[in-house]
């Protein structure tokens, strides 16, 4: 199926277990990495091969860009999948391991470089022809900002041009307070992403979240797989996604996955990749990101669609054509990921790291369990506290959402506190079941 040989998983937890068991299934050789406090891990045990690549730190291990490529030279393999997280948008890893005459598993080390970048990301978007909210470039001159915000119009949102996954963002109702935020801003934007340049974007009140998924290859083919309702978020961070999106009209559908192949067309996208709106209550969508990597929530369109999207991309870094084109691709059902973490809700959800004594995981028609994770294993304190993903599909919303309200009645951990509660309690709620709901839904009703 691919022209790979043998893949290094740059990446730990749920997401390479994922990608070892599409690199079985194609044949392919799996080389897992791991840090010190990863030894015993799941996806280690699963793999053909696994390299050390370092200490327990992330910064000493999985974001070792140098660690990373040692052992890709060691394992000899042909290829690298990043993953998401750590390095996956990286130009620069991407690039170093082109130049190590491997295969990087994503986009063109460009194409990772614009998109990364929301000011370049937002003016490819323009010149596409896609739709993005009223704002302004990064800003050279902080002088300029009052005119700049008076000509957007309040609420704003004060954004680090370097950011993404939901960071470097700040809303702001006045002037005074864009002003007072400003330098904090900045300095906060030079800290967490190495660049201090912000930009100014208006806020669009009860937007919620869809993105569209798209694939595609060297040859110039590019499709979408539908979009996918990512609103129910918690400061920005999701915790519940759908797909189809509900309550979307057809003519939205229609236009938003147009734009999503444009850009990626516009930009020479290659692998798979997701395109993010906002869409206002009068249908109205406008681009905010471009996640130039497989997504956390992936499964629910591979739910929906019968598509493997990691399978897709190990084709294409292969240097194969789609093993579809766009008229082969149907949508079926509906589909909702549940996202358990280790953490305490009661406690402004504080991680809570530890060893799992008991995991019992739910199964049953339409339902599937992502997890890098099996009973007597370690949350870290190092990484992201992922338990699983419930990911639940059923013939119509309805029933997707029965099934998951199931899955979570038969989910049950021991030996650190999770987010379960919060999700039965979320799954149950008449508000989200009777759908759709706006980004701010969830801190407005559970705080």
């Amino acid at each position: 199926m691919s022209g790979l040989q043998r893949v290094l998983v740059a990446n730990r937890g749920e997401i390479a277990v994922r990608i070892i068991r599409a690199c079985h299934v194609a044949g392919v050789e799996a080389v897992a990495v791991y840090s010190d406090a990863d030894e015993k891990s799941r996806w280690v045990r699963m793999a053909d091969d696994a390299v050390h690549i370092g200490r327990s730190a992330a910064q000493k291990s999985y974001l070792d860009p140098d660690a990373l490529l040692k052992a890709a030279r060691t394992a000899e393999v042909d290829a690298v999948h990043p993953g998401y997280g750590f390095l996956s948008e990286s130009g620069a890893f991407a690039r170093a391991i082109e130049e190590a005459g491997l295969v990087f598993i994503g986009p063109r080390p460009a194409v990772l470089e614009k998109m990364g970048d929301k000011a370049a990301a937002r003016s490819a978007a323009v010149s596409a022809g896609v739709p993005v909210v009223p704002g302004t470039d990064p800003i050279a001159d902080p002088e300029d900002v009052p005119r700049l915000a008076a000509e957007i119009g309040f609420p704003l949102l004060l954004k680090a041009a370097a950011g993404g996954g939901g960071r470097g963002i700040r809303p702001v109702r006045t002037v005074e307070e864009l002003l007072d935020v400003l330098p904090t801003a900045q300095a906060e934007a030079r800290s967490a992403f190495g660049d201090p340049a912000i930009y100014l974007e208006r806020a669009v009140p009860q937007a919620r979240h869809v993105e569209v998924q798209v694939l595609a290859d060297e040859h110039g083919d590019v499709v979408h797989l539908f979009e996918r309702d990512c609103s129910v978020q918690r400061r920005r961070q999701k915790l519940i996604e759908e797909a189809p999106a509900p309550g979307l009209r057809e003519e939205t559908r229609q236009a938003i996955t147009s734009a999503a192949v444009r850009l990626a067309e516009h930009v020479g996208y290659r692998g798979a990749g997701t395109v993010e709106f906002l869409v206002d209550g009068e249908g109205g969508f406008y681009f905010i990101e471009m996640n130039a990597r497989v997504q956390v929530e992936h499964p629910i369109t591979e739910m929906i669609t019968g598509v493997d999207v990691v399978a897709e991309q190990l084709r294409i870094a292969g240097g194969e054509r789609l093993s579809l084109d766009q008229g082969s691709i149907e949508r079926r059902g509906a589909a909702v990921e549940l996202r358990i973490n280790a953490e305490d809700p009661e406690r402004d959800f504080a991680p809570t790291p530890g060893e799992i004594s008991v995991l019992r995981l739910p199964g049953g028609p339409g339902v599937r369990v992502d997890t890098g994770i099996t009973q007597g294993d370690r949350i870290s304190p190092f990484y992201d506290s992922l338990i699983a993903k419930l990911i639940c599909w059923g013939e119509d919303r309805e029933q997707a959402y029965a099934r998951a309200r199931q899955a979570l009645s038969e989910f049950h951990v021991e030996g650190v506190a999770s987010t379960a509660g919060l999700h039965r309690e979320l799954t149950s709620d008449p508000e989200l079941t009777a759908g759709p709901v706006h980004t701010t839904w969830l801190e407005q009703r559970h705080g």
